[in-house]
């Protein structure tokens, strides 16, 4: 079974539901596929109701993830992508794994799409969720 990680920020409420409602329209569109959302496996490493997570936990937590990918989809929004966004990149580029960006963001960038190192790190990027889509079935 493909397994997909989504990497992309996740510390606003605005930025949780865009990742959800993108997760609801991954998981109905890639049936067969698991879909690792890290602000889903996160969400539990509170540390003693403080409403602040272990950061350790959440660190290994993304790394035991990334791990299993067979495919990362990377959300390159803003005028810089998100930090952590751009470490599980790198990651997954040193390994091998192959990413997928996704840019929906109309300003340009250095080179018109984004930070050159993290648009060649791609095998593509994409200006939407159905985009995404069509090019992950290719991946199954």
């Amino acid at each position: 079974m493909p397994t997909l990680y989504y990497a992309g920020p996740l510390f606003t409420d605005a930025e949780r539901l865009w990742n959800s409602t993108n997760a609801v329209h991954l998981r109905a569109q890639l049936p067969h596929w698991t879909v690792l959302m890290p602000q889903e496996f996160c969400a539990t490493f509170d540390t003693g109701g403080n409403g602040k997570p272990d950061f350790g936990q959440v660190y290994n937590s993304c790394i035991s993830h990334l791990t299993q990918a067979t495919v990362i989809l990377a959300i390159l929004d803003g005028a810089d992508a998100d930090s952590g966004t751009c470490f599980e990149m790198g990651y997954a580029a040193a390994r091998n794994i192959p990413l997928i960006g996704l840019r929906t963001d109309w300003r340009p960038a250095e080179d018109g799409a984004g930070n050159c190192m993290l648009t060649r790190s791609c095998r593509l990027v994409v200006k939407s969720i159905n985009e995404a889509v069509t090019e992950l079935i290719r991946f199954s």
